[in-house]
């Protein structure tokens, strides 16, 4: 349907805004059922299915000052397809749902739906939107639903013991690093958003701007670390110590951090310790295991109480402070 550059959604209205998010998503459904009809079909050729959800939300989880639609689509579907590699599963299928104010120009949720797909063909081949919702709001929201299947035994967070190596695969701080640069360098006086201008940016700052915008989780090593044995497995979204001590927690042990090894990772300070968004595998392997490409040891697990009953330490010193990113404590409330 043609429709004057800069038409709204609430301009168009649902049928026409739909037709065009199909379009933008190309016809690459993989699913025996797709987008269009009440629900989609999935093939599940393991008999297990794994299913996550996340949800982006304007304010605190981005500003469109900052993010373009296509950015927006991208993080969505990679933030997404990361806990699903988490598990060491398959990502097969992405789930959409959008709650859009009626000034929403239309051109922007198709850069939205391009994004999605990209992230899906780029870090997920054979992944790709089987179907969702859209709704009117008052705040642009969007909620992922994930799908995916295991070749294996699913890779839990409690899975960790004494002796196993503790590792990691992508990136550490390059998030946490963008986001900085986005609240240092682009906001006007009164702290409000102003739009990126990457021309008076260096080649590290826009790498780490892409880190925070277009986050690139390593997706196909999670089933890579299942078959490599892989005894505990989860994503850093909301910072290493953080998510380090959820997992140790969880397996009731201590992971023991060790920025002696020689791992850039640990030499990036409170960026790769306690800032979120990278959305790398954190991963252990048994004490013999040879670990798979891709990823950088950078510590052991140790019995719970051999440091106090910290759940997490580096080198052999309880981790204190704030251990990373917590929406509810940390959002400026700022819209952008």
């Amino acid at each position: 349907m043609d429709m004057p550059d800069g038409t709204t959604v609430g301009e168009a209205g649902e049928r026409a805004v739909l037709a065009r998010v199909f379009a933008a998503l190309g016809g690459s459904s993989r699913a025996e059922v797709g987008p269009g009809d009440d629900a989609a079909v999935l093939a599940a050729p393991g008999g297990r299915v794994v299913v996550s959800t996340d949800t982006l939300v304007h304010g605190p989880d981005f500003r469109l000052a900052w993010s373009s639609g296509f950015d927006l689509g991208f993080k969505a579907a990679a933030v997404n397809l990361a806990d699903i590699a988490a598990m060491g599963a398959r990502p097969t299928a992405l789930f959409v749902a959008l709650a859009l104010p009626d000034d929403t120009a239309i051109a922007f949720v198709e850069d939205l739906a391009a994004g999605l797909r990209a992230a899906c063909e780029d870090l997920a081949p054979g992944c790709a939107v089987e179907g969702g919702d859209l709704t009117a709001s008052d705040t642009l929201t969007l909620a992922v639903t994930a799908v995916g299947v295991l070749d294996g035994a699913a890779v839990l967070r409690s899975g960790a013991r004494a002796g196993d190596i503790v590792a990691v695969a992508g990136q550490l701080g390059a998030a946490a690093r963008g986001l900085a640069v986005l609240f240092d360098r682009f906001r006007d006086a009164q702290g409000h958003p102003v739009a990126v201008d990457a021309g008076i940016l260096s080649d590290t700052e826009r790498a780490d701007l892409a880190a925070q915008l277009r986050p690139r989780p390593p997706i196909a090593l999670g089933p890579v670390a299942a078959v490599s044995g892989a005894t505990a497995l989860m994503d850093v979204s909301d910072g290493l110590l953080l998510d380090a001590t959820r997992m140790a927690d969880a397996s009731g042990v201590t992971i023991d951090l060790r920025p002696g090894l020689d791992d850039d990772a640990l030499r990036g300070g409170d960026c790769a310790l306690r800032g979120g968004e990278d959305h790398a595998l954190l991963a252990c392997f048994p004490p013999a295991a040879a670990l798979p490409e891709g990823f950088r040891e950078i510590g052991r697990v140790v019995p719970r109480g051999l440091h106090g009953g910290a759940s997490v330490t580096i080198a052999g010193a309880p981790a204190t402070g704030q251990l990373g990113w917590d929406p509810h404590r940390d959002w400026d409330a700022g819209r952008g």
